[in-house]
């Protein structure tokens, strides 16, 4: 093969990269919103165990029983919103680590699950807390 010949195929391998990469990011970050909404959904479970057995839902993750206040892989920050907590109804959000290298997703900042009288609803805020509009892009169906 000559230079110009090796050149060539350089050139079509750095341009299926550069192709590839975002791809492959968007793959990764997908993969780690799974870490979020087990989070989340552990947090469901326990709630309505805990609400099998008294008259209302938990108001925080500490009194909660087996709830976490960070998902497994550490990519999020567990929480039930203030002010959302009632007998029939509450909104659990799992909000991406600063320290995670899912910081990154900007679209998908924080994912949120709403229980309200037996209705759950799936959702998510981008950067700056603004919602995504439906169909959400961050949740898996």
């Amino acid at each position: 093969m000559t230079l110009v010949e090796l050149m060539i195929v350089m050139a079509i391998l750095a341009a299926l990269a550069a192709m590839a990469w975002p791809v492959f990011q968007e793959a990764v970050q997908r993969s780690r919103r799974a870490d979020g909404m087990a989070a989340l959904t552990e947090i469901m479970q326990s709630q309505e165990r805990w609400r099998a057995n008294n008259p209302t839902y938990q108001a925080t993750l500490a009194d909660l029983p087996g709830a976490r206040t960070v998902s497994h892989d550490n990519h999020y920050d567990l929480s039930l919103v203030a002010g959302s907590v009632t007998a029939t109804a509450y909104t659990a959000r799992a909000t991406v680590r600063s320290s995670s290298p899912q910081a990154s997703d900007s679209r998908c900042q924080a994912l949120q699950l709403v229980v309200n009288g037996g209705n759950i609803t799936y959702s998510s805020l981008a950067s700056g807390n603004a919602a995504n509009a439906a169909p959400d892009p961050c949740w898996a169906r």
